[in-house]
């Protein structure tokens, strides 16, 4: 532990460098070196997942700046995702933003430092050192939605994202000056364990801290009450800032909520559990049943993301069970496991859409998906493929996804719970399979050619491979995602 290797910083500092160089680029060469700009971000964040997820087979765990940053096997497989989800994000949007005047420096920068502020937030093991990955990725959203001066929707998504977002905030900030005072003054997150299993706090002030950093989590993932941002920042939002917000700062928030919830407040778990409970079984309802009525797909992927979220809390809240935590690692790693299949399908989901679009055209309603079988069979079955996924029907992953999380429920003894989850999915299958039946049995109300560069067919033809591959063979990623809990987390 205290001779930890400084190779494992590596790859983050590849990020860091690679945003001063790109931040360089742009302000002396200035427009001429905007693709230069793409190109250095493309390049380092592709090395850098891949350097992330070699690391990953590492089992041990490294600490680092007086044990407030840590490099596990499970962070490094969530900063490969998070750092390859950007990459790909970068590629798909690379049209859409020069249709619109955002192929611009400050993109790339902003979304760069987001993915920083996701990189600190997964390593994070200090209560400041996760606040401030948490704003620093927030704050880049925030400027990144608002890019498009001139659109209204955009301006107005920004500013409601910053306002509630600073709400939960304080909420977050409040809960931890709770737990630093109940504590003992501790702030780091093993010290903070330590202190509530040796019962060495105030129990009354504990529990309202608890119920402040749960607050905190559940803004940043969109759950239910908590979710009020997430429909209009969608869609309001340019679509490759959508994809920006939607991709992977999910898997971050994820993993973040994991840092404090698990690796600090662990023995504290049947009280965090029950009101996650609450939250995942309003987040199936109201995602499932209120995405029916969306016209907009860029809003029916919100109301999706909501009730993915929902099964992502199902994972969370069945890790401890009367008091024992013997099937922690299974829950954990089924929750890690849909975490990252969500974001493959969302990605593929969201760079269709972007395919779809134009120049002063957002192909964003219902309406513009009819008879894309017939405009490009290649990438309507893309598109289904990512339906079919969502929604939970085999061979796509999706269906694997949710099965982990659901035994994982039942193996908690929170019957009810997966008969709801089952019940809510169902319901949301209606929506997924809208888009399917509107793409192959419908005329198409508009028959002009999908213009597409060839690193963006290729990547998203990859991306549906992707689906279907690790649908039929489920098993690898599950497993590292079940050895990546337990070599982080001993239990």
């Amino acid at each position: 532990m205290q001779n930890a290797p400084m190779t494992a910083l590596l790859p983050d500092a590849l990020v860091m460098l690679a945003v001063v160089v790109a931040w360089l680029n742009d302000t002396f060469v200035g427009q001429a070196g905007r693709r230069t700009t793409y190109f250095i971000t493309l390049l380092s964040t592709l090395v850098a997942g891949i350097w992330f997820a070699v690391n990953a087979l590492d089992p041990s765990v490294h600490y680092f700046f007086s044990r407030m940053y840590v490099v596990d096997s499970f962070a490094s497989l969530m900063k490969a995702v998070v750092t390859l989800g950007y990459t790909v994000t970068i590629v798909y949007s690379r049209r859409y933003l020069e249709d619109r005047g955002l192929f611009r420096g400050e993109f790339f920068l902003l979304g760069m430092f987001s993915l920083l502020g996701q990189l600190v937030m997964i390593s994070g093991n200090n209560f400041l050192t996760l606040y401030l990955g948490l704003e620093l990725m927030s704050l880049s959203l925030y400027g990144a939605i608002a890019l498009r001066r001139d659109a209204a929707p955009s301006n107005e998504a920004a500013m409601k994202y910053y306002v509630l977002g600073a709400l939960a905030s304080g909420f977050l900030l409040y809960g931890i000056s709770m737990l630093y005072g109940a504590t003992g003054g501790s702030l780091e997150l093993g010290e903070v364990f330590r202190a509530i299993r040796q019962s060495q706090y105030d129990p009354s002030v504990l529990l309202f801290g608890v119920i402040f950093i749960v607050a905190g989590v559940a803004f940043k993932m969109g759950a239910v009450p908590f979710h009020m941002w997430v429909p209009d920042v969608y869609q309001g939002a340019p679509t490759a800032m959508t994809l920006l917000v939607g991709g992977g700062p999910k898997v971050a928030a994820f993993a973040w909520g994991l840092r404090f919830l698990v690796m600090g407040l662990l023995p504290l778990a049947v009280e965090w559990q029950q009101m996650l409970v609450i939250l995942a079984a309003l987040s199936l309802i109201v995602g499932n049943i209120t995405g029916i009525v969306q016209r907009n797909v860029k809003r029916m992927l919100a109301y999706s993301a909501i009730s993915n979220m929902g099964f992502v809390l199902l994972g969370l809240l069945a890790g401890v069970v009367d008091q024992k935590s013997t099937g922690a690692a299974n829950a954990y790693g089924s929750a890690m496991y849909y975490s990252i299949i969500y974001l493959i399908t969302t990605m593929g989901t969201f760079g269709v859409i972007m395919l779809l679009a134009r120049r002063e055209f957002e192909a964003d309603t219902l309406e513009d998906f009819k008879g894309l079988n017939q405009r490009s069979p290649v990438f309507a079955f893309v598109m289904m493929v990512m339906m079919f996924s969502l929604a939970g029907i085999p061979p796509a992953v999706g269906f694997y996804a949710k099965l982990a999380v659901l035994q994982a429920t039942m193996n908690a003894g929170l019957t009810w719970l997966t008969v709801l989850a089952v019940i809510t999915s169902l319901f949301g299958a209606f929506y997924y399979l809208r888009i399917v039946k509107l793409m192959y049995f419908d005329e198409p109300q508009d028959k002009s050619a999908i213009v597409a560069d060839t690193s963006t067919r290729a990547l998203l033809a990859l991306n549906g491979v992707a689906v279907l591959v690790l649908g039929i063979v489920p098993d690898p990623l599950l497993k590292a995602c079940l050895q990546a809990i337990q070599h982080t987390l001993s239990f």
